[in-house]
């Protein structure tokens, strides 16, 4: 009786395991094609991830205020007329400064007109014209942000311990 037993054991485990195969070969394929579908999705983040690196990075290379060219030219900046600006946005001369990217004793300099602007602090002073207490504000919090990301120190960076 020991030979039909193994008979019928080895039938069933030959069964189930054709059993098996014909359920298990298309969750295969589902698996194969899932996996890269994920892998094109993964290469898809990871591109547009770059793009947006790329499209950040350009962004904050171009000062976001700019006058026309030839708004420029026909424009007047006198010391009264920055010194009213400055005032007018509610912005301290320092802030005045960080917003155009000079010293404080730039713009110091600009109202008292020992100095006038050049062309490119010019167009900057010209499109701050246009702008509001609230945009200008803004633009303030975003500089300070910008300067205090830049100031903090980096964990790779020796500091001198006493």
């Amino acid at each position: 009786m020991g030979k039909v037993e193994a008979i019928i054991k080895s039938e069933i485990v030959r069964l189930a395991k054709k059993e098996m195969r014909r359920v298990a070969t298309p969750l295969r394929r589902d698996i194969r094609s899932l996996r890269s579908n994920v892998s094109q999705l993964r290469k898809t983040v990871l591109s547009l991830e770059r793009f947006i690196a790329l499209q950040k990075k350009e962004w904050e290379k171009k000062p976001p205020l700019k006058a026309a060219p030839e708004e420029v030219e026909a424009s007047r900046l006198s010391p009264r007329l920055i010194r009213s600006l400055r005032k007018r946005l509610g912005l301290s001369q320092r802030d005045l400064a960080r917003l155009t990217g000079v010293s404080s004793l730039t713009v110091y300099q600009w109202e008292s007109g020992v100095f006038k602007p050049k062309k490119e602090k010019k167009g900057l002073l010209i499109a701050l014209r246009k702008l509001g207490r609230r945009e200008a504000k803004r633009l303030l919090e975003e500089k300070k942000a910008e300067e205090t990301k830049k100031e903090v120190p980096s964990s790779k960076q020796k500091t001198k311990s006493g």
